[in-house]
């Protein structure tokens, strides 16, 4: 389309002008009028005979099929769709305008199914192809992850089939049974003796599990937070003088923000991990070099998955269980287990459920705007004062039988 002004133009007849860019090269363009507007649009053609031949043609077809070239070259050019992740590029764009957390098909599509059809032309995917990432995340026990990898893949290529690249989903045939199975809510929580034999374990593995992961997973007990938000937490969001983290409403998944009160136990591993974080923005900068300013959502997971003996590096042989007859658990679980043992310490269940911010239920969550800070605050220094002994190595713990701890 045309950028230059009409000083710059000269009329050929028959609607054609002749246009002198700002390089000196010679542009022609045609002038035509739809649907009451007036436009300009670039010729291919490179001499004036040319031009003329190439207008006539168009100016047949905006008068016998409406057809508006201009219109036409604004729309999306399939020709430059031509791997699956030039397909992603496009589906992407339509996740970022319609979901309130794109990144999470993102992740999927850049960790699961990328490497291996990132590069492959959109119609030479296969159901086969499908299988194979699917079935891979399944074989490692992460049915969940294969579940809903499925699920962004059959998104992924209807968009592909809305845009007429392709006319039947690879992904289509496969149901949740050929994934991860059917789902059931978690229901994992660990006792007080429970979280005292996780973290002797940790400790005596220092070599597996590192300091930031033993702080990582202490103040997610103690706060009962969602794991991202402690992941891709600022230390511009908190005012540890006053005891207080403020997570804005774009980073939590109800979308409302909140002060997270700071108990003092919670507050000294924070002062910790700001001398571990030498200097970085982030509480939790990458151990490694990375594109992403902080740690892998999936750092503390892995880290945990492999002192109970789970594979989670490839190939790669998984390390012996360290745990003993712990039952397994997701770092995910440790906020259920915050909220158990909140039930467990008697605080009432509005402010327990305020703690994890949750929604209220009914016209109270609609018209209470009182955020109970002083309560939450008490709420989670009785958790964190129950905690902090064996976070600290301070509380007595007895051995038991099966490599168990019990808190005497």
């Amino acid at each position: 389309m045309a950028t230059g002004s009409r000083h710059t133009r000269t009329p050929l007849g028959d609607g054609v002008y002749k246009r002198i860019t700002t390089t000196g090269a010679v542009a022609y363009e045609l002038r035509y009028t739809i649907n009451g507007r007036r436009r300009f649009y670039t010729l291919n053609a490179t001499t004036k005979t040319l031009a003329k031949e190439e207008a006539a043609t168009i100016k047949k077809r905006i008068r016998t099929e409406g057809f508006d070239p201009v219109a036409e070259k604004k729309r999306l050019d399939r020709s430059e769709l031509k791997t699956v992740n030039d397909l992603f590029v496009v589906w992407q764009q339509d996740n970022e305008k319609r979901l309130e957390h794109p990144h999470i098909p993102a992740r999927y599509y850049n960790d699961k199914m990328k490497p291996y059809i990132g590069e492959l032309a959109i119609g030479k995917v296969t159901p086969l192809d499908i299988k194979r990432i699917i079935e891979k995340e399944a074989n490692r026990g992460k049915l969940t992850s294969a579940n809903k990898t499925l699920i962004h893949a059959k998104q992924l290529f209807n968009t592909a089939i809305k845009l007429g690249l392709i006319t039947a989903n690879p992904a289509a045939a496969f149901k949740t049974s050929d994934a991860g199975g059917k789902e059931t809510p978690g229901e994992r929580a660990l006792s007080f003796d429970e979280v005292a034999h996780a973290f002797g374990v940790f400790r005596e593995h220092r070599d597996r599990f590192t300091r930031d992961n033993y702080l990582f997973v202490a103040i997610t007990l103690c706060l009962g937070i969602r794991k991202s938000e402690l992941v891709k937490a600022q230390w511009s969001e908190f005012d540890l003088k006053d005891g207080c983290w403020y997570i804005d409403a774009s980073r939590t998944k109800t979308r409302k923000g909140i002060c997270v009160p700071l108990p003092k136990p919670v507050i000294a591993w924070l002062e910790e991990l700001k001398i571990r974080a030498c200097g970085s923005d982030y509480v939790l900068p990458p151990r490694r070099k990375s594109k992403s300013p902080h740690v892998s959502q999936d750092t503390v997971n892995h880290a945990v998955a492999k002192l109970f003996g789970k594979k989670v590096d490839g190939n790669k042989k998984p390390l012996p269980n360290v745990m003993g007859d712990l039952e397994y658990f997701h770092i995910h679980d440790l906020r259920r287990t915050c909220r158990t043992l909140l039930s467990e310490l008697k605080v009432d269940s509005r402010t327990a459920e305020m703690c994890l911010n949750h929604k209220i239920k009914g016209t109270e969550g609609i018209y209470d705007r009182y955020t109970a800070f002083d309560e939450r605050l008490s709420a989670l220094t009785k958790l964190a004062e129950r905690i902090a002994p064996i976070v600290n190595n301070t509380s007595n713990v007895l051995e038991l039988k099966h490599g168990q701890r019990r808190l005497d």
